[in-house]
């Protein structure tokens, strides 16, 4: 299907979401807040920014069928245990060790697609997959080097990219069935029942915090959410999924710049190299994955 054109350069809103994805991490480490409240808070902003442009789309919410609505249930649960794994990973381990993990999303989901829609993938992509896995597994290897909460970091954050790839994989099925704005609040509003559960079972406060770290929930909302993940998605009206993907592996650049800027953090020579393999494997893969969609697409 034939993409209707941007009407400003594409380029434009592309450097501003992965500008704005790459403040995710820095705002997290400025909180001492958990985890669980951040999320809750990031989704929970995000939501009442968006209600206002629902008035007139209540139809469509009406019109989603009790299947659809388990589905963005599940979808919901699973973005919540990403951010809480996730925004819990940057209490252990470094913005550039975290960040590079979260960017093997798009391996995670095509082997999910795998199992579950037997979508296959050539030799190339596989091998890509290997190299940003290796890559990933390198990282790790530098932060054992560093102290075993390090590690315990990565693995939060590979963890919590493995449960994003389950909501990202629940969201292709759905994405076909109800609008993306249905999807987004109906997702969104879910997973902040399940961070308000969950905060309520741990006893954790909702309100105990100043306004340095309301201003960062605000923060956490606007940014890497609307100016990030939202403008993403509008820019698929425009401009492939694999190309949104393949500038998305901007923000582990992006977050590690500023994160030596504003956190002065440094990574070990393992790690950088282990980041570079990372994303070099990923370029691979998206690239062979998304000339192969471009060669099965329907013009």
């Amino acid at each position: 299907m034939k993409k209707s054109s941007s009407p400003i350069p594409i380029i434009i809103p592309l450097l501003i979401g992965v500008i704005a994805v790459s403040f995710s991490a820095i705002f997290v480490k400025w909180s001492s807040a958990p985890a669980s409240i951040q999320g809750m808070y990031r989704l929970l902003f995000a939501v009442l920014i968006m209600l206002p442009f629902g008035i007139r789309r209540v139809s469509e919410f009406r019109a989603v069928s009790f299947k659809n609505w388990l589905l963005l249930g599940a979808s919901g649960f699973f973005l919540a245990l990403h951010f809480l794994l996730w925004m819990g990973s940057l209490k252990y381990t470094t913005v550039s060790s975290s960040t590079i993990i979260l960017a093997l999303e798009p391996v995670f989901i095509w082997c999910g697609a795998y199992f579950i829609f037997k979508e296959r993938i050539s030799t190339f992509a596989k091998i890509g997959m290997l190299i940003a896995v290796a890559g990933a597994a390198l990282i790790g290897w530098g932060d054992v080097g560093i102290s075993s909460a390090n590690l315990y970091g990565d693995l939060l954050s590979f963890l919590g990219t493995m449960a994003v790839a389950v909501h990202m994989l629940i969201g292709q099925k759905l994405m076909s069935q109800v609008s993306a704005y249905v999807y987004n609040l109906s997702v969104f509003s879910a997973a902040v029942v399940v961070f308000a559960l969950y905060n309520v079972m741990r006893g954790v406060s909702f309100t105990n915090y100043n306004d340095q770290e309301w201003g960062i929930f605000l923060l956490l909302a606007i940014v890497p959410t609307v100016f990030g993940h939202m403008l993403f998605n509008w820019l698929l009206q425009y401009i492939s999924a694999t190309t949104v993907s393949m500038s998305i592996l901007g923000e582990p650049i992006g977050a590690s710049l500023l994160a030596f800027i504003l956190l002065n953090e440094t990574m070990s020579w393992i790690q950088i190299s282990g980041g570079l393999m990372a994303i070099a494997g990923m370029i691979l893969f998206m690239r062979v994955t998304g000339s192969k969609n471009k060669s099965e697409a329907i013009d």
